[in-house]
C-alpha cells in the first residue's frame, strides 16, 4: 500500500480575457495585493476562439500573469471562487466585461480551475473543477484531445514554458 504523499506547491497562473485595458489593470492590481508578486507576464494575444465570450466585445484579448508566491494545490479551490467575485466586481451591474481564469503549473501538467462540469474535469469541492490543460512530455508541454483550442496556440505555449523555468528554479531544492 502506497502512504500519501503531499505534493510540492505549485505555480499560480491567472489568464484574463477583456478588450479594456483598464480593466486589465484594476484586475492586476487586485492580484497583486492577494497573490504577492508576479514573475511573468504575457503580451496581450488576440481572443477569436469562441463566440461564448462575444458579449464583452469584439477586440477581445488575452493575458497571462504568474506569480512569484507558490501555493498549495487545494488552494485552488478558493482562488477559483475569490477570482469569480472580482470578475463580477469589475464588470459592475451590466454585462460581463472581464474573464478570469485561475489555473496552476506543476512541473508534469498545466490545470485550469472551472465551475463547469464536463467529462475530462475532476470535481474538487464547492462547485470546482480541475481540468488538465497539458502535459509534460520529451520536455514539452503537449494539449490533449479537449484543450481549449487557444490554449493550443504557440504563445501560450510558451509562456507555459518560460513559467515552468521559473517554478523550476524556486522548486529544485526540493527535489
Amino acid at each position: 500500500m502506497a502512504e500519501p504523499v503531499i505534493p510540492h506547491k505549485a505555480k499560480l497562473f491567472i489568464g484574463v480575457i477583456t478588450g479594456e485595458d483598464i480593466l486589465l489593470e484594476r484586475a492586476v492590481e487586485k492580484f497583486q495585493k492577494k497573490f504577492g508578486a508576479i514573475d511573468m507576464r504575457s503580451m496581450p494575444v488576440v481572443f477569436t476562439h469562441t463566440e461564448y465570450y462575444k458579449k464583452m466585445g469584439l477586440s477581445l484579448h488575452k493575458t497571462f500573469i504568474s506569480f512569484d508566491r507558490l501555493i498549495k494545490r487545494e488552494d485552488i479551490v478558493a482562488i477559483k471562487l475569490w477570482t469569480n467575485r472580482l470578475e463580477k466586481s469589475l464588470s459592475g451591474k451590466g454585462e460581463r466585461r472581464i474573464n478570469i481564469d485561475p489555473g496552476y503549473l506543476t512541473l508534469s501538467n498545466v490545470y485550469l480551475a472551472s465551475c463547469k462540469e464536463y467529462f475530462h474535469r475532476a470535481y474538487l469541492t464547492k462547485g470546482v473543477y480541475l481540468e488538465n490543460e497539458y502535459k509534460y512530455i520529451d520536455r514539452r508541454y503537449r494539449f490533449w484531445d479537449w484543450t481549449y483550442p487557444d490554449y493550443q496556440k504557440t504563445e501560450y505555449l510558451d509562456f507555459f514554458h518560460s513559467v515552468r523555468h521559473i517554478y523550476y528554479g524556486q522548486i529544485k531544492k526540493y527535489l
